[in-house]
């Protein structure tokens, strides 16, 4: 089973990476896109015993820090 973890800056937290996107946007003709904000997806491969606690458990240890990032899980059928 594959499990996507999305993994996003909490509101408030500076994003260079999501300001130079925005700068890019703007450079490149668009208009219309008032803010930018970055983040990051993480694909796992993990059987199906693998438990949504456990999920939970791997991204607060690993996958994402806390203090400054939120994350969301989310399983995808095959």
């Amino acid at each position: 089973m594959k499990v996507r973890v999305f993994v996003s800056l909490k509101n408030g937290v500076l994003d260079p990476q999501g300001r130079a996107i925005h700068h890019a946007i703007e450079g490149l003709g668009f208009s219309g896109v008032s803010d930018v904000r970055a983040g990051r997806l993480i694909e796992l491969d993990v059987d199906d015993s693998v438990t949504d606690a456990a999920l939970d458990e791997m991204a607060q240890k690993l996958l994402a820090n806390q203090v400054i990032e939120n994350y969301r899980i989310e399983r995808v059928a095959a």
